[in-house]
Protein backbone atom coordinates (compact mmCIF):
# COMPACT_ATOMS: atom_id res chain seq x y z
CA UNK A 1 0.00 0.00 0.00
CA UNK A 2 2.96 2.42 0.69
CA UNK A 3 4.23 1.94 -3.06
CA UNK A 4 3.84 4.27 -5.77
CA UNK A 5 3.83 2.00 -7.99
CA UNK A 6 0.40 0.35 -6.80
CA UNK A 7 -1.10 3.62 -6.50
CA UNK A 8 -0.17 4.80 -10.49
CA UNK A 9 -1.10 1.00 -11.56
CA UNK A 10 -4.65 1.87 -10.22
CA UNK A 11 -5.02 5.32 -11.43
CA UNK A 12 -4.36 4.44 -14.90
CA UNK A 13 -6.83 1.75 -14.29
CA UNK A 14 -9.27 3.99 -13.81
CA UNK A 15 -13.06 2.87 -14.63
CA UNK A 16 -13.58 6.03 -16.76
CA UNK A 17 -10.90 4.91 -19.33
CA UNK A 18 -11.03 2.22 -21.70
CA UNK A 19 -9.62 -1.25 -20.64
CA UNK A 20 -7.16 -1.12 -23.47
CA UNK A 21 -6.25 2.36 -23.00
CA UNK A 22 -5.63 2.05 -18.93
CA UNK A 23 -3.56 -1.29 -19.62
CA UNK A 24 -0.97 0.90 -22.85
CA UNK A 25 -0.84 3.66 -20.05
CA UNK A 26 0.11 1.54 -17.30
CA UNK A 27 3.11 0.09 -19.22
CA UNK A 28 4.13 3.22 -20.73
CA UNK A 29 4.29 4.70 -17.44
CA UNK A 30 4.87 2.52 -14.69
CA UNK A 31 6.51 -0.20 -16.90
CA UNK A 32 8.67 1.76 -19.01
CA UNK A 33 7.80 0.11 -22.18
CA UNK A 34 8.18 2.42 -25.49
CA UNK A 35 5.16 2.82 -27.91
CA UNK A 36 6.22 0.91 -29.80
CA UNK A 37 6.25 -2.49 -27.53
CA UNK A 38 3.35 -1.31 -26.36
CA UNK A 39 1.74 -1.17 -30.02
CA UNK A 40 3.95 -4.96 -30.78
CA UNK A 41 1.83 -6.42 -27.47
CA UNK A 42 -1.59 -4.79 -28.76
CA UNK A 43 -0.58 -5.52 -32.42
CA UNK A 44 -2.01 -2.18 -33.23
CA UNK A 45 0.65 -0.07 -35.43
CA UNK A 46 2.41 2.63 -33.23
CA UNK A 47 0.70 5.74 -34.72
CA UNK A 48 -2.50 3.60 -33.42
CA UNK A 49 -1.02 2.90 -30.00
CA UNK A 50 0.88 7.27 -29.46
CA UNK A 51 -3.01 8.47 -29.95
CA UNK A 52 -4.27 6.14 -27.34
CA UNK A 53 -1.68 7.22 -24.85
CA UNK A 54 -1.93 10.88 -25.87
CA UNK A 55 -6.45 10.51 -25.26
CA UNK A 56 -5.71 8.37 -22.18
CA UNK A 57 -3.61 11.19 -20.19
CA UNK A 58 -5.68 13.65 -21.36
CA UNK A 59 -8.69 12.00 -19.76
CA UNK A 60 -6.90 11.58 -16.66
CA UNK A 61 -6.52 15.40 -16.42
CA UNK A 62 -9.48 16.55 -17.40
CA UNK A 63 -11.19 14.22 -15.32
CA UNK A 64 -9.28 14.94 -12.04
CA UNK A 65 -8.48 11.38 -11.48
CA UNK A 66 -7.01 10.33 -7.95
CA UNK A 67 -3.42 9.35 -7.10
CA UNK A 68 -4.42 6.57 -4.86
CA UNK A 69 -5.41 2.52 -4.42
CA UNK A 70 -9.54 2.81 -4.34
CA UNK A 71 -11.49 1.35 -1.92
CA UNK A 72 -12.36 -2.16 -0.85
CA UNK A 73 -15.43 -1.96 -2.40
CA UNK A 74 -14.24 0.09 -5.87
CA UNK A 75 -11.01 -3.19 -6.00
CA UNK A 76 -13.15 -5.95 -8.00
CA UNK A 77 -13.77 -3.44 -10.96
CA UNK A 78 -9.97 -2.53 -11.10
CA UNK A 79 -8.80 -5.78 -10.99
CA UNK A 80 -9.07 -6.70 -14.98
CA UNK A 81 -7.03 -4.12 -16.06
CA UNK A 82 -4.62 -4.25 -13.14
CA UNK A 83 -4.07 -7.88 -13.93
CA UNK A 84 -3.62 -7.49 -17.43
CA UNK A 85 -1.04 -4.50 -16.80
CA UNK A 86 1.06 -7.03 -15.08
CA UNK A 87 0.61 -9.56 -17.39
CA UNK A 88 2.17 -8.00 -20.26
CA UNK A 89 4.76 -5.80 -18.17
CA UNK A 90 6.07 -9.65 -17.31
CA UNK A 91 5.66 -10.83 -21.19
CA UNK A 92 7.56 -8.39 -22.20
CA UNK A 93 10.16 -9.21 -19.63
CA UNK A 94 10.20 -12.55 -20.73
CA UNK A 95 10.47 -12.07 -24.43
CA UNK A 96 11.67 -8.29 -25.10
CA UNK A 97 10.24 -6.89 -28.12
CA UNK A 98 13.55 -5.03 -28.91
CA UNK A 99 16.91 -5.52 -28.65
CA UNK A 100 20.05 -8.27 -28.35
CA UNK A 101 19.35 -10.17 -25.57
CA UNK A 102 15.86 -12.49 -25.26
CA UNK A 103 14.19 -11.32 -22.49
CA UNK A 104 14.55 -8.63 -19.69
CA UNK A 105 15.17 -9.83 -16.03
CA UNK A 106 14.39 -6.30 -14.83
CA UNK A 107 10.73 -6.15 -16.42
CA UNK A 108 10.00 -9.76 -15.13
CA UNK A 109 11.27 -9.19 -11.54
CA UNK A 110 9.18 -6.07 -11.25
CA UNK A 111 6.00 -7.51 -12.57
CA UNK A 112 6.29 -10.68 -10.26
CA UNK A 113 6.95 -7.99 -7.33
CA UNK A 114 3.84 -5.75 -8.16
CA UNK A 115 1.59 -8.98 -8.91
CA UNK A 116 2.10 -10.05 -5.60
CA UNK A 117 0.54 -6.78 -4.20
CA UNK A 118 -2.96 -7.66 -5.72
CA UNK A 119 -2.43 -11.20 -4.09
CA UNK A 120 -2.03 -9.82 -0.44
CA UNK A 121 -4.74 -6.88 -1.24
CA UNK A 122 -7.01 -9.76 -2.26
CA UNK A 123 -6.26 -13.16 -1.35
CA UNK A 124 -9.41 -14.80 -1.62
CA UNK A 125 -9.73 -13.83 -5.73
CA UNK A 126 -8.20 -16.84 -7.51
CA UNK A 127 -7.43 -14.91 -10.32
CA UNK A 128 -4.72 -12.60 -8.60
CA UNK A 129 -3.63 -16.33 -7.27
CA UNK A 130 -3.72 -17.83 -11.07
CA UNK A 131 -1.14 -14.91 -13.10
CA UNK A 132 1.28 -14.96 -9.70
CA UNK A 133 1.49 -18.72 -10.46
CA UNK A 134 1.75 -18.31 -13.91
CA UNK A 135 4.48 -15.85 -13.36
CA UNK A 136 6.46 -17.86 -10.82
CA UNK A 137 6.45 -21.02 -13.23
CA UNK A 138 7.53 -19.49 -16.68
CA UNK A 139 10.42 -17.45 -14.28
CA UNK A 140 11.70 -20.82 -13.11
CA UNK A 141 12.84 -21.65 -17.19
CA UNK A 142 14.61 -18.45 -17.14
CA UNK A 143 18.03 -19.46 -16.60
CA UNK A 144 17.60 -22.73 -19.56
CA UNK A 145 15.74 -20.45 -22.06
CA UNK A 146 19.43 -19.49 -23.18
CA UNK A 147 22.58 -20.79 -24.16
CA UNK A 148 26.15 -19.79 -23.07
CA UNK A 149 26.12 -17.69 -26.32
CA UNK A 150 22.63 -15.80 -25.70
CA UNK A 151 20.68 -18.47 -28.39
CA UNK A 152 17.33 -19.29 -27.90
CA UNK A 153 16.74 -22.87 -26.28
CA UNK A 154 13.22 -24.78 -27.10
CA UNK A 155 11.55 -25.47 -23.92
CA UNK A 156 11.47 -29.36 -24.79
CA UNK A 157 15.82 -28.49 -25.66
CA UNK A 158 16.06 -27.14 -21.57
CA UNK A 159 18.15 -28.51 -18.96
CA UNK A 160 15.18 -29.44 -16.69
CA UNK A 161 17.40 -30.16 -13.86
CA UNK A 162 18.22 -26.30 -14.00
CA UNK A 163 14.61 -24.94 -13.53
CA UNK A 164 14.43 -23.00 -10.15
CA UNK A 165 12.91 -25.43 -8.33
CA UNK A 166 11.91 -22.94 -5.53
CA UNK A 167 9.56 -21.23 -8.22
CA UNK A 168 8.52 -24.13 -9.16
CA UNK A 169 6.92 -25.29 -5.61
CA UNK A 170 5.73 -22.04 -5.00
CA UNK A 171 4.03 -21.51 -8.34
CA UNK A 172 2.72 -25.40 -7.93
CA UNK A 173 1.28 -24.28 -4.08
CA UNK A 174 -0.84 -22.21 -5.56
CA UNK A 175 -2.22 -23.59 -8.38
CA UNK A 176 -3.88 -26.58 -6.26
CA UNK A 177 -4.95 -23.37 -3.89
CA UNK A 178 -6.40 -22.09 -6.79
CA UNK A 179 -7.76 -25.61 -7.95
CA UNK A 180 -9.62 -26.35 -4.47
CA UNK A 181 -11.56 -23.16 -4.86
CA UNK A 182 -13.54 -24.49 -8.41
CA UNK A 183 -13.67 -20.80 -10.19
CA UNK A 184 -11.22 -21.11 -12.75
CA UNK A 185 -10.43 -17.91 -14.65
CA UNK A 186 -7.87 -17.77 -17.89
CA UNK A 187 -4.88 -16.83 -15.87
CA UNK A 188 -5.62 -19.97 -13.67
CA UNK A 189 -5.76 -22.42 -16.54
CA UNK A 190 -2.23 -20.56 -18.16
CA UNK A 191 -0.79 -21.56 -14.61
CA UNK A 192 -2.13 -24.74 -14.49
CA UNK A 193 -0.41 -25.50 -18.06
CA UNK A 194 2.65 -24.10 -16.97
CA UNK A 195 2.59 -26.62 -13.92
CA UNK A 196 1.81 -29.52 -16.26
CA UNK A 197 5.69 -28.72 -17.52
CA UNK A 198 6.97 -27.66 -14.83
CA UNK A 199 5.73 -31.77 -13.90
CA UNK A 200 7.44 -33.55 -16.80
CA UNK A 201 11.22 -34.72 -15.54
CA UNK A 202 11.77 -35.03 -19.48
CA UNK A 203 10.20 -33.05 -22.54
CA UNK A 204 8.98 -36.66 -23.85
CA UNK A 205 7.15 -37.07 -20.59
CA UNK A 206 4.98 -34.18 -20.81
CA UNK A 207 1.29 -34.58 -20.17
CA UNK A 208 0.00 -33.37 -23.95
CA UNK A 209 -3.11 -34.25 -23.01
CA UNK A 210 -3.77 -32.90 -19.93
CA UNK A 211 -2.50 -29.93 -21.89
CA UNK A 212 -4.82 -30.00 -24.49
CA UNK A 213 -7.76 -30.10 -22.15
CA UNK A 214 -6.39 -27.30 -20.69
CA UNK A 215 -6.75 -25.36 -23.88
CA UNK A 216 -9.81 -26.66 -24.29
CA UNK A 217 -10.83 -24.79 -21.15
CA UNK A 218 -8.69 -21.87 -21.83
CA UNK A 219 -10.74 -21.12 -25.27
CA UNK A 220 -14.20 -21.44 -23.59
CA UNK A 221 -13.38 -18.66 -20.75
CA UNK A 222 -11.41 -16.54 -23.22
CA UNK A 223 -11.76 -17.26 -26.86
CA UNK A 224 -9.48 -15.37 -29.22
CA UNK A 225 -6.88 -16.03 -31.80
CA UNK A 226 -3.97 -16.35 -30.06
CA UNK A 227 -5.18 -18.85 -27.64
CA UNK A 228 -6.23 -21.07 -30.44
CA UNK A 229 -2.79 -20.56 -32.03
CA UNK A 230 -1.33 -21.79 -28.53
CA UNK A 231 -3.95 -24.44 -28.05
CA UNK A 232 -2.36 -25.62 -32.00
CA UNK A 233 0.74 -26.64 -30.66
CA UNK A 234 -1.09 -28.93 -27.71
CA UNK A 235 -3.02 -30.45 -31.22
CA UNK A 236 0.58 -30.53 -33.04
CA UNK A 237 1.53 -32.95 -29.62
CA UNK A 238 -1.82 -35.22 -29.68
CA UNK A 239 -3.37 -35.40 -32.95
CA UNK A 240 -0.20 -34.77 -35.46
CA UNK A 241 0.99 -31.69 -37.06
CA UNK A 242 -1.64 -32.05 -40.11
CA UNK A 243 -4.00 -31.05 -37.55
CA UNK A 244 -3.22 -28.12 -36.00
CA UNK A 245 -1.87 -26.90 -39.52
CA UNK A 246 -5.36 -26.59 -39.88
CA UNK A 247 -6.32 -24.58 -36.86
CA UNK A 248 -2.93 -22.34 -37.79
CA UNK A 249 -4.28 -21.84 -41.25
CA UNK A 250 -7.77 -20.26 -40.48
CA UNK A 251 -5.92 -17.24 -37.84
CA UNK A 252 -6.12 -13.54 -38.76
CA UNK A 253 -2.63 -13.21 -37.63
CA UNK A 254 -0.40 -11.94 -40.21
CA UNK A 255 1.52 -9.25 -38.18
CA UNK A 256 2.51 -11.57 -35.20
CA UNK A 257 5.88 -13.66 -35.39
CA UNK A 258 5.13 -16.42 -33.34
CA UNK A 259 1.86 -17.45 -35.79
CA UNK A 260 4.75 -17.60 -38.71
CA UNK A 261 6.91 -19.54 -36.44
CA UNK A 262 4.73 -22.11 -35.31
CA UNK A 263 3.22 -22.57 -38.85
CA UNK A 264 6.84 -22.92 -39.71
CA UNK A 265 8.03 -25.47 -37.79
CA UNK A 266 4.56 -27.30 -38.53
CA UNK A 267 5.21 -27.31 -42.32
CA UNK A 268 8.11 -28.38 -41.29
CA UNK A 269 7.50 -31.41 -39.27
CA UNK A 270 5.31 -32.38 -42.20
CA UNK A 271 8.29 -32.18 -44.72
CA UNK A 272 7.21 -29.07 -46.84
CA UNK A 273 10.33 -27.22 -46.91
CA UNK A 274 9.80 -24.90 -49.44
CA UNK A 275 6.66 -23.61 -47.65
CA UNK A 276 8.37 -23.91 -44.54
CA UNK A 277 11.22 -21.69 -45.29
CA UNK A 278 8.58 -18.71 -46.54
CA UNK A 279 6.91 -18.58 -43.20
CA UNK A 280 10.64 -19.09 -41.42
CA UNK A 281 11.14 -15.79 -43.39
CA UNK A 282 8.43 -14.29 -42.62
CA UNK A 283 8.57 -14.25 -38.72
CA UNK A 284 12.29 -13.38 -38.76
CA UNK A 285 10.70 -9.60 -40.48
CA UNK A 286 7.70 -9.73 -37.68
CA UNK A 287 10.10 -9.81 -34.68
CA UNK A 288 13.03 -7.25 -33.44
CA UNK A 289 14.40 -9.03 -31.17
CA UNK A 290 17.86 -10.48 -32.41
CA UNK A 291 17.75 -13.51 -30.28
CA UNK A 292 14.51 -14.44 -31.62
CA UNK A 293 15.74 -13.60 -35.23
CA UNK A 294 18.94 -15.65 -34.93
CA UNK A 295 17.01 -19.14 -33.72
CA UNK A 296 14.08 -18.38 -36.71
CA UNK A 297 17.59 -17.92 -38.53
CA UNK A 298 19.28 -21.69 -37.74
CA UNK A 299 15.81 -23.54 -38.28
CA UNK A 300 15.55 -21.77 -41.92
CA UNK A 301 19.21 -22.98 -42.52
CA UNK A 302 18.26 -26.20 -40.84
CA UNK A 303 16.01 -26.97 -43.87
CA UNK A 304 18.46 -27.51 -46.19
Amino acid sequence: MRDGRLRLIFTCCHPSLATGAQVALTLRLLGGLTTAEIARAFLVPEPTMAQRLVRAKGKIRDAGIPYRVPTDADLPGRLGAVLAVVYLIFNEGYTASLGDRLGREDLAAEAIRLGRFPAELMPDEPEVLGLLALMLLAESRRATRTGAGGDLVLLADQDRGRWDQGLIAEGQAIVRQCLRRGRPGPYQIQAAINAVHSDAPVAAATDWQQILQLYNQLQSLSPGPVVALNRAVAVAEVDGPAAALAIVDALDLDSYYVFHAIRADLLRRLGRDAEAARAYETAIARTQNTAEQAFLRRSREALK
